[in-house]
Order: structure tokens, then C-alpha cells, then sequence
């Protein structure tokens, strides 16, 4: 014979799941940029350093006025065999006073979160050397990930969150003019707040 229960215990069991769901994708950002808003989800539980840098960034203020300032398209990578598709952002080269100290590498074979279409991750040169650059990608990018060829050292990048809202906003800064692969507009980033 099936389980009865009354209404309260349904509500709660539905507060339950909804508040687990929740924790589980982690808190919720809100991006204003001169191109539109990009509303974004960290997962500071499965990926706590990457993401925990981040917020960081985010509640000392450090990324208002910062800049998207670079798109790799198809078309902008001649040089490299692996081609991506993201947009960077940050506090790029002109603010490294602002930079917190460099935080260890969580690759995605630690965390499982991949790159996908809206994954936002950290840039970086060698393992360990990730301050305060971030990207979003446009499209799957499986080269990006633990085990990828377009970084050299197969470590890949460390993915710590998800574009929710926004997607639309990300593709017109990658659709940008650029020189090379710098844009000519850079894209302000008027300030990072969380979501209540």
C-alpha cells in the first residue's frame, strides 16, 4: 500500500529538495557589462578553490571596471592548432596591483565539471599561476578540459561555474571587431554582485 502524507509534509519535502538543489549549483551572480547583464551560477562545492578565488574577487570589488578584452573565434586563431571559441576578461596586465596571490590548479578531472557551451574557468599560463582572469565558452570546448590539447601540459583549465542568463550577451562580445584577437571595444564590467 503507497505512503500517504499530508500537505505540510509534501511543502517541506518540496522546501527540502528545492534548498538541496540550490546548494548543490552553488551562489548566483550577477555581471553588469556595457554589452547587457550575464547572470552566473558558482559552484563553489565542487570546484571550492577556483571558485572560492573568485568570490573573493567579487566581494573585495576588484573586478568593478574591469574589462572583457579579448574573443577567440574560429577565424582569429590562425596559429594554433586547436582552435576555441571564448571571451577573457579581468583585470588583464594594466591592474595587477589588484591581483590577489596565484591559487593552485583544480583540473576537471578533480572537480567533473567540463567545458561546456556558457562554462566559465580560469585562464592561465602554467599550473598554479591562475590570478584573476576568467573566461566564458562559446560552444563545448572538450580541449579545454583535463586531458586537452590546447594547452600544451594537458592539464587543461579549472571550470568552477555556468553562464544561467546571458548567453545572448556573451555572443555579441565575441562577435566584436578585434585586431588579432583583442578587442578594439573592450567590454566594461561595471560591477559583480550577488544574486539574494
Amino acid at each position: 500500500m503507497p505512503a500517504k502524507f499530508t500537505f505540510s509534509e509534501i511543502l517541506l519535502f518540496c522546501g527540502v529538495a528545492i534548498l538541496g538543489s540550490c546548494k548543490s549549483t552553488g551562489p548566483r551572480y550577477l555581471m553588469k557589462t556595457d554589452a547587457g547583464d550575464i547572470q552566473l551560477a558558482v559552484y563553489t562545492r565542487k570546484a571550492p578553490l577556483t571558485a572560492a578565488n573568485f568570490v573573493k574577487y567579487v566581494a573585495e570589488k576588484r573586478y568593478e571596471g574591469a574589462h572583457f578584452y579579448r574573443v577567440v573565434r574560429m577565424d582569429n586563431q590562425p596559429d594554433n592548432q586547436v582552435k576555441i571559441e571564448v571571451i577573457q576578461g579581468g583585470l588583464d596586465s594594466t591592474r595587477q596591483s589588484s591581483r590577489l596571490p596565484a591559487i593552485g590548479h583544480e583540473t576537471t578531472a578533480q572537480t567533473g565539471l567540463l567545458h561546456r557551451d556558457g562554462t566559465l574557468s580560469m585562464a592561465r599560463s602554467q599550473p598554479g599561476s591562475a590570478h584573476s582572469e576568467f573566461f566564458i565558452c562559446i560552444n563545448d570546448q572538450p580541449q579545454l578540459d583535463y586531458g586537452g590539447k590546447r594547452n600544451p601540459d594537458g592539464q587543461g583549465f579549472a571550470a568552477f561555474g555556468k553562464v544561467t542568463k546571458g548567453m545572448a550577451v556573451v555572443r555579441k562580445i565575441q562577435a566584436g571587431e578585434t585586431d588579432k584577437q583583442a578587442l578594439k571595444k573592450p567590454v566594461k564590467i561595471s560591477s559583480i554582485t550577488k544574486i539574494k
